[in-house]
């Protein structure tokens, strides 16, 4: 599956610090890999049936940062994205609208490609769709099937058996106890009162063919296709080596998608999944977490559609830490667009800065705190009309640091 066109990102003297970063898992600053090392990241990307909201574009722009500053600091990243271009929700939509679920899904794809770009997001080195996966997930699935990881119930369903012992063990990613499991279960795609299930969390592995569902030749599973979770736990392991240095998505993946891919992963390779998880918190709207379900998503697209500047909206991103739920107003585009004059309104005044790149990179370095990182750019612009008589970098040097590390163009 294509991505789309990366933006040129200059190139900056020196290197910046190793990023420490907050793991889900561990609770607490975990250091990445060091210059001249590999390093492996793996974000879940959208079912494309309603793209892009703002949701999803807080999260992609956070792990744009985090590719910015690993190859800054010189690391080779290898950098892999899904798309989950089959599953209930799309079909559901496509149904309800009367669209070919495939061209509802081609849609959005490109739709969500074209916000992307226009934020200066860089793409993902692999950008693999789920459908271009089977041929990968149904042996895998019979693997498990043969070890007796998994079973099939007797319409023909596969699941992942949760009593296979892995290391680390089921639990370990989310740390959640089983009633809260039961509840997020059951609340996030999950089907705890299927009949036949040996135990109300295992996992769908392969969906047997229903009638007026696609189906794909599923070899001694039979035809059917496959469960949410086994696919980004093969394409991450197909397309990048495990242990995956980052696993990355949304808070709301961490149970149950990120715990049970790293059960299939773990069970399949007997490999760690990921050395850390990194969740993005997430965005509400009118008082409400943004969702499809509730109607009140704000869409990339319509923003930019309505004359938004894509880099006011990638600072309104920036502006609030990855980690953290925050609500959206209107409001912030107009402070966001103000920010970005100030700082373009700087640079055209020749103002030189002390340290700005240095006081960049070390704000990203902790747990990437874009929000401090820019506030030390706000700080260069607020003394540009005296200058920094002590200033070491020149106004191209500046511009430079704030479009490779924090991704705005000024000129």
């Amino acid at each position: 599956m294509k991505s789309w066109t990366a933006p040129e990102i200059p190139r900056l003297a020196g290197r910046a610090k190793r990023p420490e970063l907050f793991d889900t898992v561990g609770r607490a600053a975990v250091p990445t890999p060091k210059k001249g090392d590999e390093a492996r990241l793996y974000v879940c990307g959208i079912t494309p049936y309603d793209a892009t909201h703002l949701g999803h574009a807080a999260t992609y722009v956070a792990f744009d940062l985090l590719c910015r500053l690993w190859r800054d600091a010189g690391l080779a990243v290898t950098y892999v994205q899904n798309t989950t271009d089959v599953d209930d929700p799309l079909l559901e939509r496509a149904a309800a609208t009367g669209e070919d679920w495939q061209e509802l899904a081609e849609r959005q794809t490109e739709l969500f490609r074209q916000d992307m770009e226009a934020l200066r997001v860089i793409p993902p080195d692999h950008y693999i769709g789920a459908v271009e996966s089977i041929p990968q997930i149904v042996p895998a699935v019979e693997r498990l099937l043969k070890s007796g990881a998994a079973y099939a119930v007797r319409n023909g369903d596969v699941y992942y058996d949760l009593r296979t012992r892995t290391k680390p063990p089921f639990g370990t990613v989310s740390g959640l106890d089983r009633e809260e499991m039961l509840k997020l279960f059951a609340e996030r795609g999950g089907d705890p009162g299927t009949p036949g299930k040996r135990d109300p969390l295992d996992p769908l592995l392969w969906r047997a063919a229903r009638e007026g569902e696609p189906s794909w030749n599923g070899g001694e599973l039979g035809p059917g296709r496959p469960g949410w979770h086994i696919e980004c736990a093969i394409i991450a392991a197909e397309h990048a080596a495990l242990p995956l240095t980052v696993q990355g998505g949304g808070s709301d993946l961490i149970f149950p998608h990120h715990e049970m891919s790293a059960q299939h992963a773990q069970a399949l390779t007997g490999e760690r999944f990921a050395k850390a998880y990194l969740h993005t918190g997430m965005v509400a709207y009118q008082g409400e977490k943004m969702s499809k379900s509730r109607g009140n998503l704000v869409f990339v697209s319509r923003l930019r559609a309505q004359g938004v500047d894509p880099r006011v909206i990638r600072l309104v991103l920036l502006s609030h830490h990855y980690r953290c739920d925050w609500e959206f107003d209107e409001a912030m585009l107009d402070a966001a667009a103000e920010r970005l004059e100030r700082w373009t309104r700087a640079l055209a005044e020749g103002a030189s800065a002390r340290d700005l790149t240095g006081k960049i990179r070390r704000a990203l370095a902790d747990d990437l705190d874009a929000a401090r990182a820019m506030r030390a750019v706000d700080a260069w612009a607020e003394r540009a009309p005296e200058g920094d008589p002590d200033g070491d970098e020149q106004p191209a040097e500046v511009a430079a640091a704030i479009d490779a590390l924090l991704g705005i163009r000024l000129s």
